[in-house]
C-alpha cells in the first residue's frame, strides 16, 4: 500500500477544494481493473485501504482518497471530512451540487490517468456511496450536473448504505437523451443496505433503487442484510467481491 500527498480542485466552481490523503492499494495479480473507493462522512482513506487490501481480489488496484474538510450542516457546521455538504442525510435532502460535482470531478481525475485495458468502477460506504452513485448519474448524462464533459467511462458502481443524491432531476435527465437512457441501462450497479440501519434508513436505499430504476438504471442488484446496520460485515464484503468479480471478468487467479 502507498500513498500520495493532498490534491485540490481550484477553479472547481467557486470553491477551492483541499483532499486529503489518497491511499493507493496495488493489485497483487494482473491488473483488470481500478476502482475508487470513498469513505464515510468524517472518515479517511486510510481505513477502507486496509480492509479493501485483505479481499480476495488480487486483480484490482484500489484508490482510496480522503475528503476535503469543511463545514458541515449536518453537524451546526462543524468541520469534518466530507464528500459535499449535507443537512439531511436522505433522499428528500438540499442537495449540495457544486460539492457533488467536485467531488466526481476529483473522482474521474483520480482515475483518468489508468490504462486504457483496465475497466473503471466506483464504490462507496454511505456518504461516499452518495458520491459514487452521482457519479453515475454523471457518467449516464455525459457531464457534470454543472455541464461540464464527463471524462471516463465506467463499468461498475458500488453503494453501501447509501442513498441517491439529486434524485429528484434523475429521470428528466435520462429520459432526454438516448445516449444517456443507453449508458444509464448498461451500467453494472450494486445497491447493498442493513435492515436496521439507524443512520441512513432502510427506506432510503429501497427510494434510491425505485428512482434509479425508474432512470432507467436496469443493470441493478440490490442486497439487504437483516440485523445489520450502518457498517460493514465479512458476509457483505464477500458479496462485494463475488459481484465484481462477475460483472468485471476478473481471473479471482494471480
Amino acid at each position: 500500500m502507498s500513498y500520495y500527498g493532498s490534491s485540490s480542485s481550484g477553479g472547481w466552481g467557486s470553491r477551492r477544494v483541499e483532499y486529503g490523503r489518497t491511499y493507493i492499494v496495488r493489485p497483487k495479480g494482473r491488473h483488470q481493473a481500478t476502482i475508487v473507493w470513498l469513505h464515510g462522512l468524517g472518515d479517511n482513506g486510510a481505513s477502507w485501504s486496509q480492509l479493501l487490501d485483505s479481499l480476495s481480489l488480487p486483480n484490482i488496484k484500489w484508490i482510496c482518497p480522503t475528503a476535503a474538510t469543511r463545514p458541515v450542516t449536518a453537524f451546526g457546521g462543524f468541520p469534518c471530512t466530507a464528500w459535499f455538504d449535507v443537512e439531511d442525510i436522505s433522499v428528500d435532502g438540499r442537495d449540495d451540487i457544486e460539492g457533488l460535482d467536485a467531488s466526481a470531478a476529483h473522482i474521474a481525475n483520480l482515475l483518468s490517468s489508468e490504462p486504457p485495458d483496465v475497466k473503471l468502477g466506483i464504490g462507496g460506504f454511505s456518504m461516499g456511496a452518495a458520491a459514487a452513485l452521482h457519479s453515475a448519474a454523471c457518467y449516464a448524462h455525459g457531464k457534470f450536473a454543472n455541464s461540464m464533459p464527463y471524462p471516463i467511462t465506467l463499468s461498475a458502481v458500488i453503494s453501501l448504505s447509501g442513498w441517491l443524491p439529486c434524485s429528484r432531476t434523475l429521470r428528466s435527465k435520462t429520459e432526454t437523451s438516448h445516449m444517456a437512457a443507453r449508458r444509464a441501462s448498461s451500467l453494472p450497479i450494486l445497491l447493498s443496505h442493513g435492515r436496521v440501519d439507524e443512520v441512513v434508513s432502510y427506506r432510503n436505499a429501497e427510494r434510491s433503487v425505485d428512482t434509479l430504476r425508474n432512470s432507467g438504471f436496469l443493470y441493478l442488484n440490490f442486497k439487504s442484510y437483516n440485523g445489520l446496520g450502518h457498517y460493514t460485515i465479512p458476509e457483505e464484503m464477500d458479496d462485494v467481491g463475488k459481484w465484481l468479480s462477475s460483472r468485471l471478468g476478473l481471473d479471482r487467479s494471480r
